[in-house]
């Protein structure tokens, strides 16, 4: 069986429960909310200010065969 069980995930659990506490998951669980929070805001901003929709445009040289060869 390649899968995971349920069992594998509760004892996973569990032993990540008891290693680091849950005062600590659950600091952690909160900074990684705030986070997601975050980046969701600035992504909503962005989209808001329309800077995502404007067109750009490139401006390159274009080099010729005479431009680049040498006269002797």
């Amino acid at each position: 069986m390649a899968g995971l069980s349920i069992w594998h995930v509760v004892i996973f659990a569990i032993v990540v429960i008891l290693l680091f506490g849950t005062s600590k998951l659950k600091n952690i669980g909160k900074d990684v909310g705030g986070a997601v929070k975050d980046f969701k805001k600035s992504v909503r901003e962005e989209d808001e200010t329309g800077t995502l929709n404007t067109p750009r445009t490139i401006d390159a040289q274009v080099k010729t065969s005479e431009s680049t060869s040498v006269k002797s």
